[in-house]
């Protein structure tokens, strides 16, 4: 039987974990980074984004928390599969209700929690739709290069403009190509449009079976072996380095952190 690495709500005293290795943790708290990982549309890559950037930042010290918003619960599935082993992601079940304990009781994230990363489901409702975004510092979205999900994309942009009240140029937002074959004329219609949007396209993620055999074992692309993901974390790079290099001001300290958004009832 799978086990998931739920975190529940523990008495003060209770011992952080550490992570892979052993290492001691820093003893000053690093701010909270709340990524909230969007698109409205269905299968283009959310929780595959959501899960690897949960692993980039476990396995590199990081107080690392994963919210699960989605019913279809893809998110906590990769972590059941994660080898205990492995540097600590913390599970939240948004996913889910119990009659036991209040929502905002279950839906707590660890005081010590450095980087929230919240995979949503698709088909998103305006209410919602501002309900996640709202106290979020980073919101990706992820685009595969395709027609269909480059209409859709527009329609779930000009939403989060006008329902999350965002300016176009704000740097909260950035937009992620995902599953790309580069030499291909659909790959290049992407990124015109990317670039037309007047907000940060910062990667494109290649598509590899790199991903499958990663997720299928819990793991991110940078805790495969070195020389097999050489090029997909390279990939990534661009990524870590808008998400960390953002300013300081706009991130809340980790033990003033609010309540996660509300999973859909």
């Amino acid at each position: 039987m799978l086990n998931l690495n739920l975190w529940r709500p523990k008495s003060a005293t209770h011992p952080a974990a550490r992570p892979e290795g052993g290492a001691q943790l820093p003893a000053v708290l690093r701010p909270l980074l709340r990524i909230v990982v969007l698109n409205t549309k269905g299968g283009c890559g959310k929780t595959t984004l959501a899960t690897n950037l949960a692993g980039y930042y476990a396995c590199h010290g990081y107080h690392t928390a994963l919210l699960d918003t989605d019913p279809q619960g893809s998110s906590l599935h990769w972590l059941a599969h994660r080898n205990a082993q492995r540097a600590t992601v913390a599970g939240i079940a948004g996913n889910e209700r119990s009659s036991r304990v209040t929502r905002s009781f279950q839906l707590r994230v660890p005081p010590d929690t450095e980087r929230l990363i919240v995979d949503t489901a698709a088909a998103l409702d305006p209410p919602r739709l501002q309900e996640l975004t709202r106290n979020a510092d980073a919101i990706l979205i992820p685009v595969l290069p395709s027609e269909i999900d480059i209409h859709a994309v527009s329609r779930c942009i000009a939403d989060l403009l006008l329902v999350g009240r965002m300016e176009r140029r704000t740097e909260r937002v950035a937009v992620i190509a995902n599953r790309v074959k580069k030499n291909t004329l659909i790959y290049a219609k992407l990124q015109r449009f990317l670039h037309s949007l007047g907000i940060p396209f910062v990667t494109s993620l290649r598509d590899t079976q790199n991903y499958v055999r990663a997720s299928a074992a819990g793991m991110g692309i940078h805790e495969l072996d070195a020389r097999a993901a050489r090029d997909d974390v390279r990939d990534w790079q661009a990524l870590i380095d808008w998400l960390e290099q953002r300013p300081a001001a706009e991130r809340a300290p980790s033990s003033a952190a609010p309540p996660p958004p509300q999973p859909a009832g």
